[in-house]
Parts: C-alpha cells; structure tokens; sequence
C-alpha cells in the first residue's frame, strides 16, 4: 500500500501518544540487561531506503510529500502544488529525533490517519528547538487501512532509534516493539544555579515521553540521599537509573549500588547523566561519544536527552579509592590534588554563578597559585592508550614519564520517598477519548502520555487529532496502570529484595563491598618494585578516567569509558601563571599537551597511590572533598554500564 501523509511543523508542542522504545521485555537480570544495553549493531548503508510513500499535510490543504526513510534519515519532498528545487527541512537526521506516534481524527467522517515525528533541529544561532513534523495517511479508503500504513512508518522509525533489527522481507507491524523501558529518574533540585527542576520538567520529560520511555521520578532532599535509595531498591523492576543534576549525584547513585551485599549484579544496571550542575564532565565526554559538536548548558542537556532517547549502553570503568582513614570509595570521573581540587572546592560559594563559578575560581586560584610537595607512584600500564591525533599528542620527555600509553502485565513497584515536594507537574491534564473506546486514555503523568492536541494542530475547520490507541502500549498486553511518581514515608523493601534497609548513619563515602583491590599492598606498606615513583613540588595531580574534566574541558583527549586505564596528569612547580592558564585554555580543545610544556606530566596507569607531604590541602573524589592525607586507587575496567546512546562520528554532526 502506498501511505500518504501531510505534514506541518510546529514548535514548542508537547507530545500526545508515543510508541513504545525497546530497551527491554520486562524484567530481567541486571546482567541480562546489561547485555542488552550493548551498541547496536553496524547501521545499513545510509542511502539505502527502507520505506518510501507518497502522504498528505495537516490540515488537509496544505501540499503532499514523498517520504523515504532510510537508517540515517527521514527525507522530504514536496510533490506539489509544485516540486521544490531546494527543499526547506527536506532531511531530518534521526540523530535529531526523540520519538515519534500515529494519531487519528476526532471527525468520524475522516479516514485519514497521521503519522507524527519529533525533532530537536538546530536553528540559526546553534540552538536546539522542538518541532513536530506530521503526516497524513490518506491512500485508502478505509481508516483501518491508513492507520497501518502511518503504525508501519512509526514502527520502522522506532525500531532504526532503537537499533532494533527490521524484518527482510516481514511484515512491519508495532508487534516488533517491546514494552516501554523503566527509567528512575533522580533530580537534585538544587543543582547547578537551581535550575534543574526547572530545566527536567520543561524539557527533560516531554522529551522522553516522546521517545516512549516509562519513568518514575524522585527529587533529593540531602547529601547520601541518592545513596540511600539505591541501596534498598528492589533492581529487577528498573531498566537504568538516571541522574538529572551534575556529577555529584551519579557518584552517590554508583557507590549505593557498589555498597548492596548483591554489588556484583547492582553495578551493572545502566545509569546515565543528564547534566543540570555546573561542572557535567561525564556528560561532555558522552555528548562527544555521541558525535555532538563541544555544548555547554541547555544545549548539552537536549543533546544528553536525544541520546538517552535513543538507548544503548556502554561499559564503564571504575575507579576503587582508598583514603588514609581505610574507608573506600568508588569514581567514575577523577581524583584531585592541588590547583584543580582548590578550585573546585573554594569555588563552592559562586554556586549560583553555574559554569561561570570554575572561570572565578580559576582566575583567583592563579592569583594565589601554590605548590603542594609530594610522592606520586604509579603502576604502569601494560598496554599502549589509544593513540591521540597530532593535535592531541602527549609529552614523552623525560624518564618520569611513562606511555604504555513481549508485553509484560502491570508489575506492582516498591513505593518510593517522597521528596521536597509532591513533584506537581503544572501541565494540562485532560482526559483523552479513545476513539472506539468508552475508557479515556491515559493523561500526562510522570510515565509519559500527553495533552490533548485539540486546539493545538491545524487550523479553523479541521478536526483535532487524538492518539491512536492501539500504539498506546504493545498490541495484546492489558492498559498499563499509571504508576504514582512518588509515594508517602521511607523507601519501603519489598521481602522479595532481601537487602537490609539503608541507614541513614552510615559512613558519608565509605564503601564497604565492591570488587577486590588485588593490585594495591596495604596503604602506609612499601610498593612492589614494578611501580614508578615521582616526589617534589607540584602544582597539581590529576587522575581522570574518562577524557572530560568539565563540559568544556578535555583532560585526556584519548581516555575512554572502558580503556581500563586511570589517566595521570601533573604540573610540576615552576610554571608561571601565564603558561597555567595557556594549559587550560588548551584543554578546551584537548591540545594542551601539544604546547610543550616542560612542567606537563602524563602517565597511563592501572593503580596509583599519592602521598601528600605538605600539612594542609584539598583531595577531591568526583568533585566532592574527601579527607586530606595518603590515598591509592586501582582501576577496575569494565565493571559498570553507561547509557551513553549509540556512537557518533567526532567532529561529524547533523
């Protein structure tokens, strides 16, 4: 059958019906999940179509168009009233897709069904804007008929958003998506200038409500908050946790999961960032895994959403760190020492300022520059790092420096805590008619769904469209309930869980399960003679895994999730405040290492201990303070998931 659809782009709308992602069938073992969580397979050939139709606009009189999707695109043509020579919005890169659902015509005497997509296209000025694009249906004579074409197109753009393999020469139909993905979602509503509640439900939550992606949803009231929560919650009914505040937040949510008696299976639910705090360095290297052009802002935000949209995981490596008291703790970012540790902790009082808090931090931390004496030892890395570009080549001077460089029923969820507030979600909330069906459809809740688009499509004399409601949940399974956000008193375990309930009490930071540390001798006992051992006067150390140290800032321009590798950077004393501050400019383009600066150390190592010998300082783990005095640190690759979306091209973006 041919399909034919119109089209109509309108911004700053709010989703109605989405079709379901496919990130799982119900629940399963965290290992079974991980697996899942895998890239997607090699793409086709980006030329190669897949569908091709000829559809209509809404309203009725707006021109017809040819669509033809392929893996990488949707392309427009306009057939008439006349062809375009140029077309305007004739390619819309999936890339920039979150989601898209069919709808239907409240007017009975309208057999047409709409096929809708949703955008996130840069505009003029390099900013990301929502816009709809919608088409109609109208081949046959029947609405049955139409209403498969519109689920076939919807079914093939989800599965290619997915990475779910299309049926040779099968039929398309919404039988080849599984249920919607279980995302927990935790806000700091305090993070960044105080805009992250703001910032999640205007653009977070419509977001992945387009894409199909069923969510429940907690703010932190407290330092260990996060923590807490993890540890006591029953992992089976989740398929990712998802942070939406700065890097604070997920190293809470990686240590709660690293410190359950079942960490070996907790570590690898998926987790993943969405940045409203000040520093978002995970989420700078996953917008560059992702083949982003460098964003900083609501831009990085809407980038980190469209990849999350479109699900995939990635193995994380994570860093066990040892502190002088004998407590551990688990990073997944960096360890700190000196000028950037200083920075960062002193800059604290700019919080309001955002971002802009690390420029005054670092501009007064210039003017009062120290140096830090201190014993830096390392196990080298038996294996060379990736090779970074010219542009990016590391210091070898020197002989301290080292380079070997089905739809599930309605499940019943453990209740959750409730937060700052009740999480009111000032949105309109009207029942939607299912057509055909005397129950309403579900209204926008914090699992998804959507608005009535009456009144907000077309213009005077065409009908309102409503959503099709048989792509409301996967054909065959009964109308899931809405799930409650949030639920009175303290998390609640399910007997099922069999984990010990958090307490409040415990440790800040402490870890006292997770993985052995068989590479690391006692803290305070002599190294084994394979490791390299550096002491004099610094001016920083830094330990960082993945390549970010800030949004815009690329410390290790090579490093990647699941190098294995703890990235060891250092500037000794000796350096001017001129060349520090060219090092870091540098750093917003990951070339400081090819400035030649003598002071620049670089080592890739699987363990390292730092012994201060200065009396005072600040050691900072993930940006957070930790107690000051000899710490070591051995890498553990691989051991966590990272939703990061699928792997873009650097420096390539739609």
């Amino acid at each position: 059958m041919n399909g034919h659809l119109e089209t109509e782009e309108q911004q700053d709308q709010r989703p109605d019906q989405e079709l379901t992602g496919s990130w799982g069938h119900g629940p399963r073992s965290t290992l079974v999940r991980a697996k899942a969580m895998a890239p997607p397979p090699p793409p086709l050939a980006a030329s190669t179509p897949l569908l091709h139709g000829e559809f209509g606009s809404y309203p009725a009189q707006g021109p017809r168009f040819a669509l033809t999707l392929t893996s990488q695109a949707l392309h427009i043509q306009r057939l008439r009233p006349k062809p375009e020579a140029r077309p305007r919005g004739g390619l819309v890169p999936l890339a920039e897709v979150s989601g898209c659902c069919t709808l239907r015509s409240r007017s009975p005497s309208d057999s047409a069904a709409y096929f809708c997509i949703y955008t996130y296209p840069r505009g003029r000025r390099g900013a990301r804007r929502r816009a709809t694009r919608t088409f109609r249906a109208d081949g046959a004579a029947t609405y049955e008929e139409n209403r498969a074409e519109a689920q076939r197109w919807a079914t093939a753009l989800t599965c290619l958003l997915r990475g779910l393999p299309l049926p040779g020469d099968g039929e398309i139909t919404p039988d080849l998506l599984p249920r919607p993905p279980r995302l927990l979602l935790l806000v700091n509503p305090f993070g960044g200038r105080g805009l992250a509640w703001q910032w999640c439900k205007n653009h977070v939550l419509p977001m992945i409500s387009e894409a199909g992606l069923s969510f429940n949803l907690i703010q932190t009231e407290r330092q260990n908050h996060a923590r807490e929560l993890v540890q006591g919650l029953s992992l089976s009914e989740w398929d990712g946790i998802v942070t939406v505040s700065g890097d604070g937040l997920l190293h809470e949510v990686l240590n709660g999961l690293l410190d359950r008696p079942d960490w070996e299976e907790a570590v690898k639910m998926p987790v993943g960032i969405l940045p409203c705090g000040s520093g978002n360095a995970l989420a700078g290297a996953v917008n560059q895994h992702g083949g982003f052009e460098p964003a900083l802002g609501l831009d990085l935000l809407l980038n980190c959403s469209l990849l999350l949209c479109r699900g995939g995981g990635h193995p994380l490596d994570l860093l066990s760190v040892t502190l002088a008291s004998g407590s551990r703790c688990f990073s997944f970012l960096s360890v700190a020492w000196g000028f950037v540790s200083d920075v960062d902790i002193q800059s604290e009082r700019f919080r309001a300022l955002g971002s802009a808090r690390f420029t005054l931090g670092t501009v007064l931390g210039l003017a009062t520059l120290h140096t830090y004496r201190g014993r830096l030892s390392y196990l080298p890395a038996t294996v060379e790092p990736a090779s970074p570009t010219p542009a990016h080549s590391l210091p070898r001077a020197k002989s301290e420096l080292t380079l070997t460089p089905d739809p599930a029923p309605p499940m019943a969820h453990s209740p959750l805590h409730r937060s700052v507030s009740d999480l009111p979600l000032p949105l309109p909330q009207p029942a939607l008619a299912s057509p055909g069906s005397p129950e309403p459809l579900p209204i926008l809740s914090l699992n998804g769904g959507g608005p009535e688009l009456a009144g907000d499509w077309g213009g005077a004399g065409d009908a309102p469209l409503s959503p099709d409601p048989l792509l409301s949940s996967p054909p065959g399974s009964p109308k899931a309930a809405l799930h409650s956000p949030v639920s009175e008193g303290a998390p609640v375990i399910p007997p099922s869980s069999g984990l010990p309930l958090p307490t409040p009490d415990a440790r800040v930071g402490a870890s006292t399960c997770g993985p052995p540390d068989h590479l690391l001798p006692p803290l305070g006992t002599p190294l084994p003679p394979d490791w390299v051992t550096l002491e004099g006067d610094f001016v920083l150390m830094l330990a960082i895994s993945p390549s970010h140290l800030g949004a815009d800032l690329v410390a290790a321009p090579h490093a990647r999730f699941d190098d294995g590798l703890v990235h060891l950077c250092w500037v000794r004393s000796g350096i001017s405040r001129a060349a520090l501050l060219r090092l870091f400019l540098a750093m917003e383009r990951g070339s400081h290492f090819s400035l030649g600066c003598p002071q620049l150390g670089y080592a890739a190592a699987r363990a390292f201990r730092l012994e201060p010998l200065t009396p005072r300082g600040v050691l900072t783990v993930d940006g957070e303070q930790v107690e000051y005095g000899p710490l070591q640190a051995q890498m553990h690759p691989g051991i966590g998931t990272l939703l990061t979306g699928p792997p873009g091209c650097p420096g390539r973006e739609p």
